[in-house]
């Protein structure tokens, strides 16, 4: 069966702005939701809904994950569970998305949507079905998103700090410089975006994570 080709960014062209939300998420103390653990890259919504990046050899990459709400795709223990139609995410894929997979299974994650990505093009499964991948919004897929996001969260979340030191929140050059860094993030740089008290230590340290694996 063949595969559908897909407009998506060439993984590494993420790396920034995923490491500039995980910088702010672990400076406000919730770095679980959004950071790299060696060669796997995690992001969720705190609400179910989630995407993983795992860098595989030869500048591959596999992205897999679930909209809790709008995937209609139910593969393996998910179309048991939810007693519906099995789609088959790995239909024509080659055998290095299995790994990735794998591990989602063995964590009792349910998967809507599997990517891989060949060091040239990004691929999936042909199917009509919605398997919610639009849905989760995945930030680091723009520069917008990660604007939208980091400035929310570092306005809104430290609402009271920002009020205290008499800011009305970060700028958007110093989110853009944040974005920029593609990883190299020291803490001034953190210190720019986030609110008075933040732990920009810590946000440093969840930015560089995507330097290594």
């Amino acid at each position: 069966m063949a595969l559908v080709q897909l407009d998506l960014p060439d993984p590494m062209a993420l790396r920034g702005r995923w490491a500039a939300l995980a910088a702010v998420r672990a400076a406000a103390g919730s770095g679980e939701r959004c950071r790299a653990l060696g060669a796997l890259w995690h992001y969720d919504d705190g609400h179910g809904s989630w995407a993983d990046l795992h860098h595989l050899d030869e500048g591959r990459a596999v992205l897999l994950g679930q909209d809790r709400n709008d995937s209609e795709t139910y593969y393996a223990e998910a179309a048991d569970f939810f007693e519906e139609r099995e789609t088959d995410l790995l239909a024509g894929a080659p055998d290095w998305w299995e790994r990735p997979v794998r591990r989602a299974r063995d964590e009792e994650l349910f998967l809507g949507f599997v990517y891989g990505f060949d060091g040239s093009v990004w691929q999936r499964a042909e199917y009509e079905l919605d398997d919610g991948f639009a849905s989760v919004r995945l930030p680091p897929l723009s520069d917008e998103r990660i604007r939208e996001g980091v400035l929310a969260l570092a306005s809104h979340t430290g609402a009271s700090h920002t009020a205290e030191a008499g800011l009305s929140g970060p700028s958007e050059e110093s989110v853009d410089a944040l974005i920029a860094a593609d990883a190299e993030v020291d803490p001034a740089l953190v210190t720019r975006v986030v609110p008075v008290g933040w732990d920009t230590q810590a946000g440093a340290a969840a930015a560089r994570a995507f330097l290594a694996g």
